[in-house]
């Protein structure tokens, strides 16, 4: 096989990672999913960050790509193609009506702005993701001029419609560093599917029989193995969950399943056999890889209770 073809292999598999493949061969409506707008048209509405236990916060933003985004990024946008990616997480779901890419800012080490392209939700449409934004553009040099900080500056509201993302902020991850856990949550079964994504980019479910929960995990970016395959058995073993029984004593465990997986984005649900309360999830280093073939860090991540 010829240097180029392999370089271009290596491409689609990254490209991949960060937006399924399933996506860009059949994806859905765009003015649902992705946005092209450089200025925010969402009302305010006066809406706090904070309300009812729920705060509006970017919780991760992971330089994925530096001038990488291959040929077939421009079925995300137009001219997305050698652009920079950047996966951006927030603490809760958000109201895809409100996304525009004019609501995000980009700064870098030197303290220019980044330029916005366009911004998508794919692949993470499935119930219960909704909280990962691609953001597609020039945000800076890897080694020269990285970008260090992403802030909303436009109107940017959560699922529910109680709280604004506007001016919440986070450190930028650089290119360097593998992907982490981000967060964890007991996965709500009764959370609705709004139909965004096609039916090639929804992830698997958990076996119905001997299930009493899921734990949903959420990686900074997409994630792999080093051959581009789907995680199995082996690591389903890896994922370490600490539960806690109604006595207090707390025990780790190993999921009975590993499902939300074929659809490339960056969500994984553990599935368990035992009603005790996930309290916090671990993963071994050097088994994913980002879009960028870094491999992860030995990573944890506290679960938050179910609401």
């Amino acid at each position: 096989m010829q240097t180029g073809e392999i370089r271009g292999r290596l491409a689609r598999r990254s490209f991949c990672v960060v937006l399924s493949c399933a996506a860009i061969f059949a994806a859905p409506s765009m003015a649902e999913v992705t946005s092209l707008g450089l200025e925010d048209t969402t009302e305010g509405r006066a809406l706090p960050r904070v309300a009812e236990g729920q705060s509006a916060e970017l919780l991760s933003a992971f330089f994925g790509l530096d001038n990488a985004l291959p040929f077939l990024a421009r079925l995300i946008c137009r001219g997305a193609p050698g652009k920079d990616g950047m996966p951006v997480i927030f603490s809760t779901e958000i109201d895809h009506a409100t996304m525009q890419a004019g609501d995000f800012l980009v700064r870098t080490a030197s303290g220019a702005t980044g330029q916005m392209h366009c911004v998508t939700l794919l692949p993470a449409t499935d119930a219960g993701e909704m909280r990962t934004v691609l953001l597609v553009g020039e945000f800076g040099d890897a080694d020269n001029d990285p970008p260090v900080v992403v802030e909303v500056v436009g109107h940017l509201h959560s699922i529910d419609g109680m709280l604004d993302f506007r001016g919440a902020k986070v450190e930028v991850t650089p290119l360097a560093p593998g992907p982490s856990l981000v967060m964890a949550e007991i996965a709500d079964p009764q959370a609705r599917d709004l139909g965004l994504g096609q039916r090639r980019t929804d992830g698997t479910d958990c076996p119905t029989d001997g299930i009493s929960q899921a734990v949903r995990v959420v990686w900074a970016g997409g994630v792999t193995l080093a051959d581009g395959g789907e995680p199995g058995a082996v690591e389903r073993d890896l994922y370490r969950v600490t539960v806690q029984a109604a006595d207090g004593i707390k025990r780790e465990v190993t999921p009975r399943a590993l499902a939300d997986l074929g659809d490339g984005d960056n969500n994984h649900l553990l599935c368990l056999d035992t009603p005790d309360t996930p309290v916090s999830v671990s993963f071994p280093a050097g088994v994913f890889t980002d879009p960028n073939d870094d491999l992860n860090p030995a990573t944890s991540v506290a679960v938050r209770p179910a609401r």
